[in-house]
């Protein structure tokens, strides 16, 4: 046996033993999944640890790479080589590429209805097929308000959809 499978096979089993384990009052512990609460700032250090948090959470089934776009508060969208353009670019031939069934792309900003506009945008330039994203997932963390529109483009290029609203 190699190294790597041998060290994956014994921290496998360290970690099914442990949840075995009794508790204080003899009953095994239950695991209690937290759920993390976003920043009420636009402070991107805290953002992107809430967003840590949320995203593992929702790796069920992912099996290949995980693809996360996160924009900072306070973008200009209207800024022609600013981060929103650029974004959007990547994102946009990212989909004209295609993406490989088992990864995941996540969409989360501070400012949610700006992030969505910009995966309406992105996911809807000519020429992305509606198999684009196809056995993939699309996690948005954002606001209910800008969920119905970013759901229906996520499974217009044939995504899987998760949307997680945002409580502050």
């Amino acid at each position: 046996m190699n190294r790597p499978l041998l060290l994956a096979t014994a921290i496998a089993a360290t970690l099914l033993l442990s949840a075995c384990q009794p508790g204080q009052n003899g009953n095994a512990e239950q695991q209690v999944e937290v759920v993390p609460v976003a920043p009420s700032t636009d402070d991107d250090t805290a953002w992107k640890a809430y967003l840590g948090q949320v995203i593992a959470q929702n790796m069920d089934g992912v099996t290949e790479r995980t693809f996360n776009y996160y924009l900072p508060a306070g973008v200009d969208p209207a800024e022609p080589e600013g981060p929103y353009a650029r974004m959007k670019t990547e994102i946009s031939n990212t989909l004209l590429r295609t993406v490989l069934p088992g990864n995941m792309l996540t969409f989360s900003s501070p400012n949610s209805t700006l992030m969505a506009d910009l995966v309406v945008a992105a996911f809807g330039i000519e020429g992305v097929q509606d198999t684009a994203l196809r056995g993939s997932r699309v996690l948005f963390i954002g606001e209910a308000k800008d969920e119905a529109r970013v759901r229906e483009a996520a499974l217009a290029v044939g995504a899987e959809f998760r949307f997680v609203e945002v409580k502050r």
